[in-house]
Order: C-alpha cells, then sequence, then structure tokens
C-alpha cells in the first residue's frame, strides 16, 4: 500500500509539474516586460495632491524601482522647494504692505 500511494504522488507532481512547465513549444508562462514608471505627473503645470495620490509606482522583484522612486521624489522635492519660496516671497510682501499701512495710519 506504502508502494502504491509512492509512486502515485510522484505521477501526480510530475504531471502537474508537465502541466504547469509545458511540455513543448507553447509558452504557459511568457516573458514579460519588467513595469516602467508612466509619469503620471504632469509637466504643464505644478503637482497637485491629486497628482501624488494618484501616483502609482512599479514594483519589482525586492520592493520599488528605485530609479522611478527616486525621479518622483526629486520632482517633488523640487516643486516643494519652488512653492516654499513663493510662499516665502508672498509673506515677504504681505509684511511690507502691513507695515506700510500701519505707517499711513499714523500720518
Amino acid at each position: 500500500m506504502f508502494w502504491f500511494l509512492l509512486i502515485t504522488m510522484v505521477v501526480v507532481v510530475a504531471a502537474v509539474t508537465l502541466a504547469v512547465v509545458g511540455g513543448g513549444d507553447s509558452e504557459v508562462l511568457p516573458e514579460v516586460a519588467p513595469e516602467q514608471l508612466v509619469d503620471p505627473l504632469p509637466v504643464a503645470r505644478p503637482v497637485d495632491r491629486a497628482d501624488v495620490e494618484a501616483l502609482r509606482l512599479p514594483v519589482a522583484v525586492r520592493g520599488y524601482r528605485m530609479a522611478d522612486v527616486d525621479d518622483v521624489l526629486v520632482r517633488l522635492g523640487a516643486e516643494l522647494a519652488e512653492r516654499d519660496s513663493r510662499i516665502a516671497e508672498l509673506e515677504e510682501a504681505l509684511a511690507g504692505a502691513s507695515a506700510g499701512e500701519g505707517e499711513d495710519d499714523r500720518s
């Protein structure tokens, strides 16, 4: 009985292996190109919250593709730096305008 079960198990494993791998020219699991990041971040306008939420990075064998992640982080860093400098300029202009109004009231 033991030998019968052992031989049956070997035959079943071999049949499943041949079915998955394929027995000839037919390709059951064809080679596919790795996923590439299709940059959904807009080029013609600044990035907004919806763009960042919609961003989906392609997954590689061991996580995310480093080059794609680096590109996105560089782009977002540049956008944030530009916005920070613009906010600082506007705050300075507002402070200057507020100081100018205070001097007009005293006259």
